[in-house]
């Protein structure tokens, strides 16, 4: 009887991109949704954070959790809205965008509804941690990522530099 090593559980970080929830005026119902999908698939949740709509408080945001956790996700922010910034702050700090990741999150969701074309997420490296960008309802964050759940274990991988296939 053989049994195959258990993979590690990669570590996650969960940010929140929105004014309102930064403030205290309307509660996160987003961030613990991703949260609870990510656990749900084996992730470990190592940090969650709430920021304004604010690029580089963003950024700074990305960067500080990119370097706690291979993987990034963020929720919120990704509309055409004049302060939906969070592209402009992923795009910004990432090295390389992963164009397919997002592509296939906006084909899945158009089945479902057209306004996914109005969605502006990026996906990317920044130094080895993969950062997603997620829509800020709960059931568009939780639905984009149950799309591309499944290729993020192997995405990190290529990120770190395991190649080997």
């Amino acid at each position: 009887m053989s049994s195959t090593p258990e993979r590690p559980r990669i570590r996650a970080a969960v940010l929140t991109i929105s004014d309102s929830s930064a403030k205290g005026t309307r509660a996160d119902l987003s961030g613990p949704a991703v949260e609870h999908t990510l656990r749900e698939h084996g992730f470990e949740i190592v940090v969650t954070e709430i920021v304004p709509d604010e690029q580089n408080q963003i950024e700074r945001a990305l960067l500080r959790l990119a370097a706690q956790a291979p993987l990034v996700v963020t929720t919120g922010g990704t509309g055409i809205g004049p302060r939906d910034v969070t592209p402009e702050a992923t795009r910004a700090v990432c090295d390389r965008l992963v164009e397919g990741v997002p592509e296939r999150m906006r084909a899945e969701g158009a089945r479902h509804t057209p306004m996914a074309a109005l969605s502006r997420a990026l996906c990317g490296i920044a130094g080895e941690s993969l950062i997603l960008n997620l829509p800020g309802s709960p059931k568009g964050a939780v639905e984009s990522l149950n799309v591309v759940i499944q290729i993020l274990p192997h995405a990190i991988d290529l990120a770190r530099g395991k190649t080997a296939h």
